[in-house]
């Protein structure tokens, strides 16, 4: 071998150690991409099931759901048990907060059923406050847990109270995680929207115009 061949073997040599480098850099940065990706991972309630029609009910405002501070956020809670400290998963979140989430589904829920109308409309209406105290995912223990979502609604009717009820609608989570919880607490809203739907019905103001 000559002189010069034997001058350039040590710069091959580092040019495939820079290659090699290049190559895991480049895998490396594709894997902080990938979980970078599953690191944000943003939660809905999903498409409205179709349901058969219900009882028709008069024009209805649907104002905008209220939720204490401990709710005013896109965070999805969980408490083990009867803890009373709430946790919130760290690499996912809902897409807005549950108090809009729930108020968009109520609205659609509802407007099957009536014209749904804002607190902003002019119209003359009876209005439905919602006031919602807990919305997250309950740990019986390690695998088995809940979607739990309590809240107390006032039906209102020319600036006075005719009813008021508290409900909680509960659904079983089919994994203890994040989407488990998510999937409960969207079955939990479905059902809570169709005790709305029942409580209404029963109203005095049901059937007028």
């Amino acid at each position: 071998m000559s002189r010069q061949a034997n001058s350039l073997r040590p710069l091959f040599g580092l040019c495939r150690a820079l290659l090699a480098a290049l190559a895991v850099g480049t895998l490396v940065a594709a894997c902080a991409g990938n979980q970078a990706a599953l690191s944000d991972i943003r939660y809905d309630l999903g498409p409205l099931e179709a349901q058969p029609a219900p009882p028709s009910l008069p024009p209805l405002k649907i104002l905008e759901v209220s939720a204490p501070p401990t709710l005013d956020h896109d965070g999805i809670l969980y408490r083990i048990g009867d803890a009373q400290r709430e946790g919130r998963y760290a690499n996912s979140r809902w897409t807005m907060s549950p108090a809009r989430l729930l108020t968009q589904r109520l609205r659609t829920t509802l407007s099957s059923r009536a014209t749904v109308l804002s607190g902003a409309d002019s119209v003359p209406a009876p209005m439905l406050k919602i006031e919602l105290t807990e919305f997250e995912q309950v740990f019986d223990n390690s695998t088995s847990s809940s979607g739990v979502l309590a809240a107390r609604a006032t039906l209102m009717q020319g600036g006075k109270v005719i009813a008021q009820r508290s409900f909680i609608a509960r659904a079983p989570a089919s994994s203890p995680d994040a989407a488990g919880g998510a999937a409960a607490l969207r079955a939990a809203s479905d059902d809570f929207a169709g005790q709305i739907g029942a409580w209404l019905s029963v109203q005095a103001f049901a059937g007028t115009p």
